[in-house]
């Protein structure tokens, strides 16, 4: 039996797959640990999507390469011989190949590389899992997309769609519930295409779920503007559960549909305006979360100006923004690119003005009293989520609790307040 480091980087999937790797491990009789000097192994989970995670990855790589390693998650079927170069001896798994993970461990331990890459049988649902917060379930309803975006390489490691069934899912949810899990994630690549491969769709799982027994809320997880005219009538009547969080995240990636053609997204920025049109008039305590690339190869500068203009109409409560790199193995990367001084100027524009709306958003919630969850900590102490999801510190908050709380400051980052 060895004493194993697992470590995990990127999506909440990402997050998934590295407990149920430790839930495996630790069934099996190895020993988990927090501290990489004292393992035996280490197993990485990786994310590749950005080119900045994809350099954080090698420096890990690199750092953890004077052990036995196993590299998981996206990068090892996106990136191999990346990984070969900065570790050669590393043994590698891709996030369908779970498991297989004491294959790969006692093969590694015994000085012999293994690379378990294709799909698994194995139904990740009934995997077991340590988690990382015992008050969180993170609940992969599927795995894979169904789009075919330019600049990424999610399609690349995790390939179509493949959706969990209803009941299936519902019965882990229960399961995880009764274990004490007070916050339930519903997560994969892109939740607004789950279930099209099964004749089925995400209202239709998030309004079997509300019915379980129990206190728990569901946070919804990234959905693509591509597939939500389809659900988006029957998704907001889904959201008025009580047991819903108010939160909306869905990528526009770009104000320009010019640019969003080159990316190969599917959607217009008119239905990215429509869908947070209609969020925020059926739920006005809400926050709408998205995603924008900067310097895409396409992009022009009014391209660039069609995006700030979408963001200021709009007014995203949190916006990521990426300065785009090229990956490799994509559509874009084939490209004549940006010079890196234009994408860093608008990634700094651009940033300018989601901290002011992101700010002006929060300043908003400033004397709100109510209910807030809290299920995590931080370096500021204990921080709960109120029913739009707002993160929010509170001094001598219970954890796992229900608390009352009275919004007294408020950053760009978040809310603080006071129980009362």
């Amino acid at each position: 039996m060895a004493r194993v480091y697992v470590e995990a980087h990127g999506c909440a999937a990402s997050y998934s797959d590295s407990e149920m790797i430790s839930g495996i491990l630790s069934g099996a009789g190895h020993t988990l640990t927090r501290d990489r000097d004292e393992s035996d192994i280490g197993v990485l989970v990786t994310c590749s999507v950005k080119d900045v995670t994809a350099n954080r990855m090698i420096h890990r790589i690199k750092t953890m390469g004077d052990k036995p390693l196993v590299v998981a998650g996206c990068m090892p079927k996106a990136e191999q011989k990346t990984i070969k170069r900065f570790a050669g001896n590393a043994s590698m798994m891709g996030p369908d190949s779970i498991g297989r993970t004491l294959d790969v461990i006692n093969d590694t331990l015994q000085g012999r590389r293994r690379t378990e890459l294709s799909e698994d049988k194995s139904d990740k649902l009934t995997l077991p899992r340590v988690r990382i917060n015992q008050a969180i379930s993170i609940i992969q309803i599927a795995t894979g997309c169904m789009s075919d975006c330019s600049f990424c390489q999610t399609k690349l490691a995790k390939g179509d769609i493949s959706s969990h069934r209803v009941g299936d899912i519902v019965r882990q949810v229960r399961h995880d519930i009764r274990d004490g899990c007070r916050e339930v994630w519903l997560s994969s690549t892109d939740n607004g295409c789950y279930g099209l491969d099964i004749g089925t769709d995400l209202p239709t799982l998030i309004d079997a779920i509300v019915q379980i027994d129990g206190d728990f809320m569901i946070r919804v997880g990234m959905m693509n503007p591509m597939y939500m005219p389809r659900i988006r009538d029957s998704l907001l009547k889904s959201y008025e559960s009580e047991k819903v969080y108010k939160f909306l995240h869905i990528p526009v990636q770009s104000g320009s549909d010019d640019t969003l053609v080159g990316m190969r997204r599917g959607h217009t920025a008119r239905t990215f305006r429509g869908m947070v049109e209609r969020f925020r008039h059926r739920f006005p305590e809400s926050t709408v979360s998205t995603d924008v690339i900067v310097g895409f190869p396409t992009e022009s500068d009014g391209d660039f100006a069609d995006t700030i203009s979408l963001i200021q109409d709009t007014r995203p409560d949190m916006v990521n923004v990426s300065r785009y790199a090229a990956r490799p193995g994509t559509k874009a990367a084939l490209m004549p690119q940006i010079d890196t001084d234009t994408v860093r100027q608008r990634s700094r524009a651009l940033h300018e003005v989601t901290t002011e709306i992101s700010l002006e958003s929060n300043e908003r919630w400033i004397g709100w009293q109510g209910d807030v969850l809290f299920a995590e900590t931080s370096s500021a102490g204990v921080r709960g989520r109120n029913m739009a999801y707002r993160p929010i510190h509170v001094h001598g908050a219970k954890l796992y609790s229900h608390q009352s709380v009275l919004v007294k400051a408020a950053t760009e980052h978040g809310l603080s307040g006071l129980l009362v």
